[in-house]
């Protein structure tokens, strides 16, 4: 689901069962991004984010930068170019600088941010963010503050050329057990995030919440050790952090039973080791929500290296993460990812991978970051086009489907993309946003599959994104549709 905040409308519409009748509308200037009511299970298991209507959902998005700092006009290009999620970080150490003492401009800072988000029309995901524990480690004032840290007095050395290797020093191995085990912790964590929770609740623009950042831990052995390190993480994710991830489920939701939230397994997913994670309770009432937000970095690139396709990273990413959210029915929201610098040949092949792999593995997902720049993740350029190498993030995008996805394809260097899916229970029409960045001069959109199908498209004028509607006659359950957008 796409926020079409300043778009102009396509068109398609109906069939040989609907001849005759009226064009539907066009998608109207004030569409929004849909919250999400519930989910449906695919018959290949994949679990996706609903509308009432039981249409699948998807969001694409970026983060911001640290933290809540975004202006109007990042917001307002977002939405410009198709996107309708952002993921906002925020700081504990910011927003808590003291036991129970609230600094009431940081969350004016965030309330303006989602009141920005809901004007144009952009879904927000709370990001609890931390970085190396906190700001006792270096990094400014990111992740759990230094009255909540507790290091025994043990040595942090760290290095310049690898800030990750953080992670692996004794005082942040100790800070991090502390945070774990430690009651008066725990409870001081819990009420944070009660706290956060019952100032956002109720907000139109609040999708959720993810509960903890790239979440890391004590591992016993040699913790720069990859055979010790996911039998850490394994230790890891069934006891200490599943046992945080109850408590924090239980605080937001003392506060708030409307919101979305996201468990994140440990970033070794991201070097193919599937999750040790077990299924989570929701204590609201009705159906949980519940989702799971791994992150899909390649560790040789995020140190550097162009990436090379033979080392099969998408692959292994793809088989670590399935299984966990299909034995949970979870939906699979991709919080991070994205290369650092989009320009390099590699890279760019990876940006094209990722997004083909997360149209079939996801609901969406938020890349790294919205910035402009020459590199260094921006996925903008200096002038605000896409940057060399991220265009497939740019790309079209079914915001609502009525039916079950099956791939989808995007080829840059044309411009062509393809949507394969079968129809499923769902009313309503399947609508795609059509971002302004890959159809300046407009497109032109062919249905097959459906006998007998008439087609009608209006453009939406050059240089702004805009959406097209597919209307299908009635169509038996599992029936295969293409869907071909082309430039003009």
């Amino acid at each position: 689901m796409r926020l079409l905040r300043t778009a102009a409308a396509l068109l398609l519409a109906a069939t040989a069962a609907l001849a005759g009748s009226p064009a539907r509308a066009a998608e109207p200037p004030g569409h929004r991004a849909q919250f999400p009511t519930g989910t449906s299970t695919a018959p290949d298991g994949r679990t996706a984010l609903t509308d009432p209507a039981g249409r699948e959902l998807r969001l694409r998005g970026f983060n911001l930068d640290k933290y809540a700092e975004a202006t109007e006009d990042d917001i307002r290009s977002a939405a410009a170019h198709g996107f309708t999620l952002l993921r906002v970080a925020v700081s504990w150490t910011r927003l808590e600088p003291g036991p129970g003492r609230y600094d009431r401009a940081e969350l004016d800072r965030l309330h303006h941010l989602l009141d920005l988000a809901e004007r144009y029309g952009l879904l927000a995901l709370i990001d609890f963010h931390q970085d190396v524990y906190g700001p006792r480690f270096g990094g400014g004032d990111r992740g759990v503050p230094v009255w909540a840290t507790r290091d025994e007095g043990l040595p942090f050395v760290p290095d310049p050329d690898d800030w990750f290797a953080g992670y692996f020093q004794p005082a942040v191995q100790a800070a991090f057990r502390h945070l774990y085990d430690d009651r008066d912790l725990r409870r001081a964590q819990s009420d944070f995030y009660t706290r956060i929770a019952r100032e956002l609740r109720g907000h139109r623009s609040l999708l959720g919440y993810d509960l903890f950042n790239e979440p890391f831990g004590p591992i016993p052995g040699d913790p720069t050790d990859p055979a010790d390190q996911a039998a850490g993480a394994a230790e890891l994710e069934r006891g200490r952090l599943a046992g945080m991830y109850r408590r924090l489920i239980t605080a937001v939701r003392a506060a708030d039973t409307r919101a979305w939230l996201f468990i994140e397994p440990t970033v070794l997913v991201g070097q193919g080791v599937p999750t040790e994670l077990p299924g989570f309770d929701d204590p609201r009432p009705g159906p949980p929500r519940l989702g799971y937000a791994p992150h899909f970095y390649d560790t040789a690139v995020e140190s550097g290296a162009d990436w090379d396709e033979s080392g099969g990273f998408v692959e292994a990413y793809v088989a670590a993460i399935g299984a966990y959210p299909a034995a949970h029915r979870l939906p699979v929201l991709v919080g991070e990812w994205g290369p650092p610098d989009t320009r390099r040949p590699g890279n760019t092949a990876l940006v094209r991978r990722q997004v083909a792999a997360m149209e079939t593995i996801s609901s969406g997902w938020a890349m790294w970051y919205w910035c402009r720049g020459t590199g260094g993740y921006c996925a903008l350029a200096p002038d605000g086009s896409p940057a060399p190498g991220a265009e497939p993030a740019f790309s079209p995008y079914p915001t609502a489907l009525a039916g079950h996805l099956v791939d989808a394809v995007y080829t840059p260097a044309d411009r062509h993309y393809r949507l394969g899916y079968t129809t499923g229970a769902a009313s309503g029409p399947t609508v795609l946003a059509l971002p302004a960045a890959a159809y300046p001069d407009g497109a032109r959109v062919t249905v097959s599959g459906v006998p007998a199908a008439r087609t009608a498209v209006e453009q939406p004028r050059p240089g702004r994104s805009g959406s097209v509607r597919i209307t299908l006659p009635p169509t038996r359950p599992g029936t295969a549709v293409s869907v071909t957008v082309t430039p003009r």
